[in-house]
C-alpha cells in the first residue's frame, strides 16, 4: 500500500483559504502548532507575494518553506485542471551540497520521491520533479541559461545571508535579477534591514513583498559577560544544570585542546556513560584523532569543528541529540546545516581571525552563533554566555584575593592585553547583543560562464547583458567595472571564434550565437573538466607512469585542500634544509633557495602549455584556476594507509577535509575518465581510492551512489553504521594488501627498520626481526628496488586460503634474480573489522 504524502493532501484549486487550511489541517497531524510568524508567511505565499521571512534560529523557517512548496504545487494541479499548460517547479536552494542532499531526502519523505528532484553538480536525480532541490550556484546558471522564461515558478532561498559573501554572493543575487516570474521565499535569521529588497522584489515580479520578522524566539534567550575563567564558568553552568553546552573556538587546536582540558572534570555519572557507550556499541574510531573523539565522548565531552570526519561529526551531534554529551567544544562553524540541540553558547572570544586580519565579530557573526542557543522541544530558556578576556580575568581575580582592603587593591598591577592584538570589553559584549546584523552588501560578478549562458540562451544578447549589468544591486561604480570586464570577455571571446556575430539574423532570429556545443550541465559541474578530458589524450599510455599521470590530471582541475599542500610543503622545505645544512650552503642561501620548494606538481609543466593552448578554444576556462599538485598520487606512491597518511603530514585535526578531497577525486576519476583511456593499472587505482575512502567513512560516498541510483533511498541509519566489508571488494582489496606490502618495500630499502618494527612489532615481527631478516639480502645486494616493476602485481604471489590470504612480495634485487620474498599472512576477517589489510608478516626470506 502507497503511503500518503503531503503532496495528495494538494487542493485542486490554488485558492488562499483552501491551500492554507490544507497545510494547516496537515502540520496539526504532525503534532505540531504553527507559530504567529510563521502563519504570516504562510498567508502571504498562498496569496501569491514574494516574503522574506527574518526569524530566530529555532522558530520553524524550515516548515514554512515545506508550506511554500505546498503552495506552489498546489498552483501546478490548479493549471492542470482548468487547462491551462501545466508548468513551473519549485526550487529550493542552500549555500552548501550537504544541506541540499539533506534537505532533499527531507522533503522525499515528505512529499514523495516522485515529486522530489536534485541538482548538486555531483549528481542529477529526477531532475523533471515539480521540486528541485539545488545549490543557488546551480539555480544561478539555470537563471542564466533560460532567463526570464525558466520554468521556474517559485524559488526558496535558504540560509539568504550568503548573498554578502565575497565568492558567493554573485549565484544569490542572479535569480533575484534573472527570474521575474517567479515567487520568492527568502530566509534567514541574519539579514539585517531587508527595506531595498522588499521594493527591488516587487519591482522585479510584479507580486507585493512582505518581511515576516520577529526578535521573538520560541525559546527565550539570555545574555552574560563572566569575568571568571572558562573552567569555572563551565563548571557553574553544569551545577546549574545548562547542559549541554557549546564552546565557542575560532580554531580548531583551541576547540580540541579545551576539551581535552575538560577531562580532568567529571562530566557523567557512570549510568551515563554507560548509556554513551551503548550508543556507541560497534563505532570504528580510527588511529590519530578517532582515539582521541572516543575517550572524549564517553567522558561526556564532545568535539565539533569542519575539519572532522563527518561520520564524527554525526557521532557527537547523535550523542548530542541524545542528550548524553555535556559539553561540546566547536568553532565559530556552527551554523548551516548543523544539528546539535544547545541549551547554552559559550564564546570564548569576540574576536577573530578572518584570514586577512584578526577583528572583532560583526553583529552577523555573533547572532548567527547565539542564536543557536535554546532549541524547541528541547528548552524553555536559552543562555548565552561571554568571556572576558585573559588579561581582564585575572585581574578580577587578583581584585577578589585583594579583597575590600583599598591599599591593596591599588597595590594591584593591572595586565592589559598584548601590545598588537585586537581585545573586547563588555561595551563590545553590549553593542553586538543590541545590534542588529548588518545590512547585506551585493557581491555581484562578471565571468566567462555568464555571457556564454546569456549569448547561448537566444534573443538579444546585449539587451540581456545590458539589464544585469545596469541593472543589479551594485552601486554605478562598481557597475562601469563590470561592463568594461564584460567587454574584454566578450571581446576574447569573439577572438578565440567561440561566439561569432551574423550579418543576418538566423532562422530564430539572433545575430550572435556561440560555435562550440555548451553541454547540458555547462557551468555546472566540474567547471575543468572539460579540460581533463582533453588533456588525458596528451598521455601515453604505454608509459609505466600512465594511471599517475592520468590522476595528477584529474587533481589539477580539483579545489586545492590548503591544510594538505602547505603540510607537504613544509615537509619539503625541512628536507630541503636538512638537505643544504648538509652540503653546507650559507644560511642566506639556504633561506633564498626555499622560496622555490613547494609542494609536489606532477606535470606541472605539460599542464600549464596544454591549458594556456585551450584556453585559446575555451576561454571561459580562465574562470578558473589550474592547481596541479599531488594528494591521491602522493598517497599511492608513498603505499601508505588514509591514517598513515595524515600521520605522515599531522593532518589530524584536518582529516576531515583530506577526505573530502579524496572523495572528491574518486568522483571526478569516475565521472571523467572514458572507458577507453582507463588501463588495467588504472582501474585498480580508482577502485583502491574508492574503497579507502569508503572504509574510512562510507557517508561520503554512500550518498552519492544513493543519488545516482534513485531507487536506493536511505534508509534509517544508526551511529555504529559500518561500510561493507573490506574484502566484499576483491579488486580493491588486492591493490590494499599490495600497497600495504610495498610500503614495507619501500622501508626495507631505505633500511628503515624502526618503522617496520612500528608497522608488525604488535604482530609479532619488530624491528630487530627485519633487521636480521633482510641482513642476508644485504650481504648480497647494495639495494632494493623500488619502481614500477617493483610494485607491479607481477612481484606479489597470493595464495586465496579460507579465512586469510598467504602472500609473497618479491623482492626487486639488482642483479634480477628475484630469489628474496617478504612473505606474510592476511586475516580477512581482522582486515574487515580495521577497514584495510590486516598483515601479519612471518618472515624475510630467500626462495
Amino acid at each position: 500500500m502507497t503511503a500518503v504524502t503531503l503532496a495528495d493532501r494538494v487542493p485542486g484549486t490554488a485558492e488562499p483559504d483552501a491551500v492554507y487550511e490544507a497545510f494547516e489541517a496537515w502540520v496539526g497531524e504532525q503534532g505540531l502548532e504553527l507559530y504567529p510568524a510563521q502563519q504570516e508567511a504562510l498567508i502571504e505565499l498562498v496569496s501569491g507575494s514574494n516574503v522574506i521571512l527574518s526569524t530566530p534560529t529555532g522558530s520553524g523557517k524550515s516548515l514554512v518553506a515545506v508550506g511554500a512548496h505546498f503552495a506552489a504545487l498546489a498552483g501546478a494541479a490548479a493549471r492542470d485542471t482548468s487547462g491551462e499548460p501545466k508548468r513551473g517547479r519549485t526550487f529550493y536552494t542552500a549555500p552548501i551540497k550537504a544541506l541540499v542532499s539533506e534537505k532533499f531526502f527531507a522533503l522525499c519523505d515528505t512529499f514523495g520521491a516522485e515529486n522530489v528532484g536534485m541538482l548538486t553538480g555531483d549528481a542529477s536525480v529526477n531532475e523533471s520533479a515539480p521540486i528541485i532541490c539545488c545549490t543557488a550556484e546551480i539555480l544561478a546558471n539555470l537563471a542564466l541559461r533560460e532567463g526570464a522564461d525558466a520554468d521556474v515558478d517559485q524559488v526558496v532561498m535558504d540560509e539568504f545571508h550568503f548573498y554578502a559573501e565575497p565568492e558567493r554572493g554573485w549565484a544569490w543575487q542572479i535569480p533575484l535579477l534573472e527570474l521575474p516570474r517567479a515567487q520568492f521565499l527568502l530566509m534567514s535569521a541574519t539579514l539585517g534591514d531587508v527595506t531595498r529588497f522588499e521594493a527591488d522584489l516587487t519591482r522585479r515580479t510584479g507580486r507585493p513583498t512582505t518581511t515576516v520578522s520577529s526578535a521573538e524566539r520560541p525559546v527565550p534567550l539570555f545574555f552574560e559577560y563572566v569575568t571568571t575563567p572558562l573552567h569555572e564558568t563551565l563548571e557553574e553552568l553544569l551545577e546549574t544544570k545548562q547542559a549541554p553546552i557549546y564552546v565557542v573556538h575560532f580554531t580548531q587546536a583551541a576547540a580540541l585542546e579545551r576539551a581535552q582540558a575538560l577531562m580532568s572534570t567529571n562530566m557523567c555519572t557512570r549510568q551515563e556513560k554507560d548509556a554513551i557507550a551503548e550508543l556507541i556499541g560497534n563505532f570504528r574510531f580510527t588511529a590519530g584523532f578517532g582515539k582521541t573523539l572516543s575517550r572524549l565522548v564517553r567522558h561526556g565531552i564532545g568535539v565539533h569543528h569542519a575539519g572532522m570526519l563527518p561520520k564524527y561529526r554525526r557521532l557527537v551531534e547523535l550523542l548530542a541529540q541524545a542528550g548524553l554529551l555535556k559539553v561540546i567544544c566547536g568553532t565559530d562553524t556552527l551554523g548551516v546545516g548543523i544539528n546539535v540541540p544547545i541549551r547554552t553558547v559559550v564564546f570564548t572570544a569576540l574576536t577573530k581571525y578572518d584570514g586577512v586580519r584578526t577583528r572583532q565579530l560583526k553583529a552577523r557573526e555573533f547572532h548567527q552563533i547565539a542564536g543557536r542557543a535554546g532549541r524547541a522541544g528541547y528548552d524553555t530558556v536559552g543562555t548565552v554566555v561571554v568571556e572576558a578576556p585573559d588579561h581582564v580575568i585575572e585581574n578580577e581575580k587578583a581584585l577578589r584575593k585583594a579583597g575590600d582592603d583599598e591599599k591593596k587593591r591599588r597595590k594591584v598591577v593591572r595586565k592589559k592585553p598584548a601590545p598588537g592584538t585586537v581585545s573586547w570589553t563588555k561595551a563590545t559584549f553590549e553593542r553586538l547583543v543590541a545590534a542588529d546584523p548588518e545590512p547585506l552588501t551585493s557581491q555581484f560578478r562578471v565571468s566567462h560562464a555568464m555571457l556564454l549562458n546569456v549569448i547561448d540562451r537566444g534573443g538579444d544578447p546585449f539587451a540581456a547583458m545590458r539589464h544585469l549589468l545596469e541593472d543589479n544591486h551594485e552601486d554605478r561604480a562598481a557597475q562601469r567595472k563590470h561592463i568594461r570586464r564584460t567587454i574584454a570577455i566578450y571581446r576574447a571571446l569573439k577572438a578565440g571564434g567561440v561566439v561569432e556575430e551574423l550579418a543576418e539574423p538566423d532562422e530564430y532570429g539572433d545575430t550572435i550565437r556561440v560555435t562550440v556545443d555548451l553541454q547540458y550541465d555547462f557551468a555546472l559541474n566540474q567547471p575543468l573538466s572539460p579540460f581533463a578530458l582533453a588533456a588525458l589524450e596528451l598521455l601515453d599510455a604505454e608509459s609505466p607512469t600512465y594511471a599517475l599521470d592520468v590522476v595528477s590530471v584529474i587533481e589539477s582541475t580539483l579545489d586545492d585542500p590548503r591544510q594538505v599542500l602547505m603540510a607537504q610543503q613544509f615537509a619539503a622545505r625541512g628536507e630541503a634544509v636538512n638537505a643544504m645544512k648538509s652540503d653546507g650552503v650559507e644560511y642566506d642561501e639556504r633561506m633564498e633557495r626555499l622560496e622555490e620548494i613547494t609542494w609536489p606538481k606532477p606535470l606541472a609543466e605539460l599542464l600549464d602549455v596544454a591549458f594556456t593552448s585551450y584556453a585559446k578554444g575555451h576561454p571561459w576556462v580562465t574562470d578558473h584556476a589550474l592547481s596541479p599538485k599531488s594528494v591521491v598520487r602522493d598517497m599511492y606512491e608513498r603505499a601508505m594507509t588514509f591514517t598513515e597518511y595524515v600521520g605522515l603530514y599531522k593532518l589530524a585535526r584536518s582529516e576531515g577535509l583530506v577526505l573530502r578531497y579524496l572523495a572528491d577525486a574518486y568522483k571526478a576519476l569516475r565521472q571523467t575518465v572514458p572507458d577507453t583511456a582507463r588501463t588495467e593499472e588504472l582501474t585498480d587505482l580508482i577502485e583502491w581510492l574508492g574503497e579507502l575512502v569508503r572504509q574510512v567513512d562510507s557517508s561520503l560516498l554512500d550518498e552519492w551512489e544513493k543519488l545516482r541510483n534513485p531507487g536506493a533511498l536511505p534508509t534509517e541509519s544508526t551511529v555504529d553504521d559500518r561500510p561493507p566489508a573490506v574484502t566484499a571488494n576483491p579488486r580493491a582489496f588486492r591493490v590494499l594488501v599490495r600497497n600495504a606490502l610495498f610500503r614495507r618495500v619501500e622501508l626495507a630499502a631505505l633500511r628503515r627498520y624502526d618503522l617496520l618494527g612500528e608497522l608488525d612489532a604488535e604482530r609479532g615481527f619488530d624491528a630487530d626481526d627485519w633487521r636480521d631478516g633482510l641482513a642476508p639480502y644485504y650481504d648480497e645486494h647494495a639495494d632494493i628496488g623500488t619502481g614500477p616493476d617493483a610494485r607491479g602485481p607481477k612481484l606479489l604471489q597470493i595464495d586465496q586460503q579460507p579465512g586469510r590470504w598467504l602472500v609473497r612480495q618479491v623482492l626487486d634485487d639488482p642483479a634480477g634474480d628475484h630469489d628474496w620474498s617478504i612473505d606474510a599472512e592476511i586475516d580477512l576477517a581482522a582486515s574487515d573489522e580495521a577497514g584495510t589489510a590486516a598483515v601479519t608478516v612471518t618472515a624475510v626470506t630467500r626462495m
